[in-house]
């Protein structure tokens, strides 16, 4: 009984002759390592529960795919992941799976430890990253999404009020066609870096003063956002393509201010040039 063959449904034919274009597994959690490298850091390693989506094609002629297989590649050994090796966990899938098609979604928070400006106590910053790997006929793209929260205080308001003006926690989304090379923390720290002010998990009340007036002298429309993230992006090698919106969650409106530059499939070159057309005008209007 114990070596009885047994049927193999999954890989019987099917008379329907029609194609399935992804199926796989989705929602499964699994604990991983995830690498990240930055010249000033180094590589870190972070241990993070993760959520994968992972799927596959299926031909015509086959009647499933054998789901266990999906669950067996997590299994096999340690997790590590990285952004460099997103194209081997697809090898691995479509390979096992006998498909010219695979897709390979892992969504997690990344932790970063901050220091407040003044007291400079230490809180851990969470961010949610989702890294997206699309391979087809042994092409692999590589997308990174990655939310930052960050405060924005608004330009009209300071103008326009004989004291104050309101500002907003605001969610900053950057979704990037990656090259191997990039890095989670570049992109936080750039983001960041265009917001009114950054964020922190603890602020002293020396801290509060500094980031209040920070950005008091630092006003962003959420369009000012998109704008300077963009400008910075179209500098870095490692990003192919980009799309970023920013989402102000308004302290004055019962509804929220949005904007959104969609360059994910722009040339980078185009991109560049426009911006430095645009710095030529600046400067030849200042002369």
């Amino acid at each position: 009984m114990i070596n009885e063959p047994v049927a193999d449904v999954q890989s019987s034919p099917d008379w329907r002759n029609i194609p399935v274009n992804r199926v796989g597994i989705r929602g499964i959690r699994h604990p991983m390592i995830f690498e990240d490298f930055t010249p000033s850091r180094g590589l870190t390693r972070q241990h993070v529960v993760a959520r994968f989506d992972m799927l596959v094609n299926l031909p015509q002629n086959v009647k499933g795919t054998h789901m266990s297989r999906f669950v067996e590649i997590l299994n096999e050994e340690e997790t590590v992941l990285s952004v460099a090796t997103i194209p081997h966990w697809l090898d691995t899938m479509v390979e096992r799976l006998h498909a010219t098609y695979g897709s390979l979604q892992v969504n997690f928070p990344y932790f970063v430890k901050k220091f407040a400006p003044i007291s400079k106590a230490a809180s851990l910053m969470d961010y949610d990253i989702s890294i997206h790997g699309v391979m087809e006929n042994g092409i692999c793209q590589t997308y990174v999404t990655i939310v930052v929260p960050v405060t924005s205080l608004c330009p009209c308001s300071k103008e326009i009020s004989d004291y104050g003006a309101h500002n907003q926690r605001s969610h900053v989304t950057v979704t990037v066609r990656a090259a191997p090379t990039l890095s989670l923390m570049e992109i936080i720290q750039l983001v960041e870096s265009k917001a009114s002010c950054e964020l922190f998990g603890i602020l002293k009340r020396t801290d509060e003063k500094a980031v209040t007036e920070r950005a008091y002298d630092n006003p962003k429309f959420v369009e000012d956002m998109v704008r300077d993230v963009a400008t910075s992006l179209d500098q870095l090698e490692t990003v192919k393509g980009y799309k970023i919106s920013s989402e102000n969650f308004e302290s004055i409106h019962n509804h929220s201010a949005f904007a959104e530059i969609d360059r994910l499939w722009v040339g980078k070159d185009e991109s560049r040039l426009k911006h430095e057309h645009i710095e030529r005008m600046k400067e030849e209007a200042c002369c």
